[in-house]
């Protein structure tokens, strides 16, 4: 049994680092455009990506794991049903029980990882995340720029546009500044052949200094525009405003386990949630891979998944509701669960059961 065991956990271990690899990469790839869009537009700095990516990592793979084992049962054990070697298992005499035991058994690691995830490694990755966000927005207008953009500072008030940027960001090359008014009535419009950094080294202020250009001062619509030209021209370099973003997956469990608001208790059954899923999700894996030999091994995928969609959907439901107060919080989402156990249980065991109740009564019948 020992041999057959690390058989049947190679099997689904392979089935689902196979298809959690390629869910993350597609799920991690949606992701890493969208910040990339972002350092494209100046709101984060381009070099903190992949630091971003790593600690968003244990996020993604919380929530893929569980779906990449439920995937890798039906695909394993769908072969084996297609290839009979569930059958020459059978004949050998291993039940169904059996089957259902020594799974669940090898899906105790996994619970195990997706709990760690979701309770510690997870909220403190988006606690770096949040920790590289309210620093990016203490950055400079230097460290934000993205040569070939126009990117506004300040609240709006100023647009900078570069054509060329040193990788150290000290040097410009094609330099455009718009400066408003904060009542929105005069603008500034300064450009120059280049610029560069220049450090106060007692005060630390940064300016931005600009060669060969013009400034021209005034208010749209009228003629009475001021125009000079210069040599080299000093502009002061703004730092952004004290970073104050929270991000709610970045408390830690500790601190919801201690919090009376109804979003954070969601947020704490949430997490307890996720490894929970796990043993049930195979549960119902080990029964619904069941399939006969001229369907093909993909025929019990699309019922399968929709059942697992219903399962995660009424969970994000149960979460909602809980936030709101509309469900007492000893119920929380253990409901879910708790339909989805059944659920489990009864393909895994009802079919048998009706079974035996109809021969029970045949032979009372004939009795």
């Amino acid at each position: 049994m020992n041999i057959v065991f690390r058989y049947l956990i190679r099997q689904i271990m392979v089935s689902m680092v196979a298809v959690s690899g390629i869910l993350l990469l597609v799920f991690m790839s949606g992701r890493f455009i969208k910040y990339l869009g972002n350092a494209a537009e100046g709101e984060i700095p381009a070099g903190v990506l992949f630091s971003i990516m790593a600690y968003r990592f244990p996020g993604f793979l919380e929530l893929i794991l569980p779906l990449g084992l439920f995937i890798g049962i039906l695909l394993a054990y769908g072969r084996m049903y297609l290839e009979s070697e569930m059958t020459v298992l059978f004949a050998c005499g291993v039940s169904d029980r059996q089957l259902l035991a020594k799974t669940l058994i090898g899906c105790v690691p996994v619970m195990l990882v997706v709990a760690s995830m979701s309770l510690y490694v997870s909220p403190w990755g988006m606690k770096q995340v949040e920790a590289i966000f309210n620093e990016a927005r203490t950055a400079t207008e230097f460290e934000m720029l993205a040569p070939g953009r126009f990117q506004d500072f300040t609240s709006g008030s100023r647009v900078t546009y570069t054509e060329a940027l040193s990788d150290d960001k000290r040097q410009l090359q094609g330099v455009f500044i718009a400066e408003y008014d904060r009542n929105g009535e005069g603008v500034t419009l300064i450009t120059a052949e280049s610029g560069s950094q220049l450090i106060d080294q007692e005060t630390g202020s940064r300016f931005l200094i600009l060669e060969n250009g013009g400034r021209f001062q005034g208010r749209p619509g009228n003629l009475d525009y001021n125009v000079t030209r210069f040599e080299a021209y000093g502009l002061k370099v703004m730092g952004g405003e004290a970073g104050s973003r929270e991000l709610e997956e970045g408390i830690s469990t500790k601190v919801l386990w201690q919090s009376d608001d109804l979003e954070d208790r969601a947020l704490l059954h949430w997490r307890f949630s996720l490894p929970l899923i796990v043993p049930i999700v195979t549960l119902l894996a080990v029964r619904l891979s069941r399939v006969n030999p001229r369907q093909g091994r993909f025929f019990h995928l699309l019922p399968a998944m929709l059942v697992y969609i219903t399962y995660l959907g009424l969970l994000i439901v149960a979460r909602d509701a809980l936030a709101d107060g509309k469900v007492p919080e000893w119920i929380g989402m253990l409901w879910v669960h708790v339909i989805f156990l059944a659920l489990g249980l009864w393909l895994q065991f009802g079919p048998a059961w009706l079974y035996k109740r109809r021969l029970e009564k045949e032979a009372r019948a004939h009795a």
